[in-house]
């Protein structure tokens, strides 16, 4: 993440969906706290509990829409480069995964080093570090989004920490947030994000 502000470093430091991961961004902020070179920042539908998102895309219904597509994309996109992998990873094995789950266990985690895949979910659940974010974050989440469970959106630490606007809606689901009955304009995540990005830049000095 450092890397990637240093080479966009002349422009301005506004990370949000459109730049990166969002997981990856909010346990950035709660790793470095204060020392962030980032103004503020604003995330969409958060998965933040990474053993909760995974037990609810498993559910039949959920795995029968997304799971074994999303599986399916992962192995595809790895495959092409799998002379990269054959020494570290038995990647036969891999493209027999039938989960994102089962993909993370026999790929990502063995990929980045973590001795099982607990322990690769625990550090890529951001619900952990939200108390030390230190700078403005605006979370915009859906309490009906499958991919992160209402019961795993960490209300309570939200609420003690005053850089944290945690912001729900009973409906938009995953990246959506769709207005009106034929809509095609700008969403509710859009208006929202304008909104907080007017906010900081007009009202930002006064809360440093």
């Amino acid at each position: 993440v450092t890397e990637i502000i240093t080479y966009f470093s002349f422009q301005p430091q506004w990370p949000s969906k459109l730049f990166f991961p969002r997981m990856l961004l909010l346990n950035y902020l709660g790793k470095i706290g204060p020392k962030t070179p980032l103004m503020a920042a604003a995330t969409f539908s958060v998965g933040w509990n990474t053993f909760a998102c995974s037990e609810s895309l498993e559910k039949p219904l959920n795995w029968l829409l997304f799971n074994y597509y999303l599986t399916t994309c992962l192995q595809s996109s790895v495959n092409k480069h799998r002379h990269m992998f054959v020494k570290q990873i038995d990647m036969d094995h891999v493209m027999k995964a039938k989960s994102v789950r089962e993909f993370d266990k026999r790929f990502t985690s063995v990929m980045f080093g973590y001795p099982t895949i607990d322990d690769y979910y625990t550090d890529a659940s951001p619900n952990r570090r939200l108390k030390s974010v230190a700078i403005p974050v605006l979370c915009l989440n859906s309490v009906d989004d499958v991919f992160s469970p209402s019961h795993a959106i960490p209300i309570e630490t939200a609420k003690q920490n005053p850089n944290v606007a945690l912001v729900l809606t009973s409906h938009g689901g995953h990246i959506g947030f769709l207005e009106g009955i034929w809509p095609r304009q700008s969403t509710y995540m859009d208006r929202v994000f304008k909104q907080f990005v007017q906010a900081m830049v007009e009202h930002g000095h006064e809360l440093s």
